[in-house]
């Protein structure tokens, strides 16, 4: 049903703030007050809704463009997009820190980042003039990459990865410590044979590498032996590798994550090979199927900071951008003992 008035059809001009002015029976600024969300002008909530309406029937939206130009910024925050994997865990988190960018009244562009490197990068996202990128780790920004995107408008530029980048606050999601706790669980319960799943996967290793780094530090000294194990995400591939454990003399597993940690579990016990009796195994970011498993999958919980935590910084630095950068830890990590150790 089209409920525009005959004058916005097709073949007639796209409506304007003016038009929704005149219908609504109020003045343009007022028109740009409400749909811009202005607290500094009260307007009544009547007039509110009335402003809405008239958008809604014409079919107005503002036009982000000019809306930029007047204020001398855009509300655009970037979120540069690349090919890594995140999984459930993560795909909460990034959800939560849309959602709250979005409350905050900022538009969410996600950015496709294949094939660009640090400045490449920069340049590009550079040109859509954010107000705000947060570089979620597979770009690897430099301090070049930052000015760059100051000198376009970028007033909060936020980085995440295992250490700070000049000139830009960081988020700091140390990859080792994952790594670390899970394989210390391990050696406490007596193990000293163990296998760190490495996911097969391009993308995964900007994470897995980390994981393994950290898997390999807490085992120095302990006469625990630490075997790297490739496997790509399918049926057959584990059923393979499950095929040869016995021969690879391992008494237990760090596998990448829950789903790797299930996936392999489930072709160890087709084999015959007991969980935890013959292999103990643990994952990480403690997903509810895990818990759900026979036996009961031990994992490393990761307490991330929330969504809004980091949307909330976001707009303190675009509000502040001259303020001095600013380090967040982003997640802490602990071992969680179940069934599968």
């Amino acid at each position: 049903m089209n409920h525009l008035p005959e004058q916005f059809s097709a073949d007639h001009p796209v409506p304007t703030s003016a038009d929704v002015a005149r219908l609504a029976g109020v003045s343009r600024a007022t028109v740009s007050y409400v749909l811009n969300n202005t607290s500094a002008v009260r307007i009544s909530e009547p007039t509110r809704i009335k402003v809405r309406e008239a958008a809604e029937r014409l079919g107005y939206v503002p036009h982000a463009a000019a809306r930029s130009l007047r204020a001398g910024h855009t509300r655009i925050v970037l979120l540069p997009s690349g090919r890594v994997p995140v999984g459930r865990f993560y795909s909460r988190f990034f959800n939560e820190l849309q959602w709250a960018l979005r409350r905050l009244d900022y538009t969410v562009v996600q950015y496709g980042s294949l094939g660009l490197d640090g400045d490449g990068a920069a340049r590009a996202w550079a040109e859509l003039r954010p107000v705000a990128v947060v570089s979620l780790g597979e770009v690897a920004l430099t301090p070049q990459g930052v000015d760059t995107l100051k000198r376009s408008g970028a007033r909060a530029v936020i980085t995440l990865g295992p250490e700070p980048v000049a000139g830009a606050h960081a988020l700091v999601m140390d990859q080792r410590e994952i790594g670390s706790r899970a394989v210390a669980h391990l050696i406490e319960r007596g193990y000293r044979r163990i296998g760190v799943v490495m996911p097969d996967e391009p993308g995964l290793e900007v994470f897995a590498d980390l994981r393994l780094t950290g898997a390999r530090a807490v085992a120095a000294g302990t006469g625990a032996r630490i075997e790297p194990l490739p496997l790509v995400y399918e049926e057959e591939p584990a059923a393979r590798l499950a095929a040869r454990w016995r021969g690879l003399g391992l008494d237990a597993v760090f596998a990448y994550n829950d789903e790797y940690a299930m996936l392999l579990m489930r072709a160890l016990l087709d084999e015959g090979i007991g969980v935890p009796e013959e292999t103990a195994v643990i994952g990480s970011d403690d997903v509810l199927l895990g818990r759900l498993l026979r036996p009961r999958l031990s994992t490393v919980h990761i307490d991330l900071v929330t969504g809004q935590r980091l949307a909330d910084l976001v707009d303190r630095v675009v509000r502040d951008p001259d303020g001095e950068p600013e380090r967040l830890d982003l997640m802490g990590a602990r071992a969680v003992h179940r069934e599968s150790t």
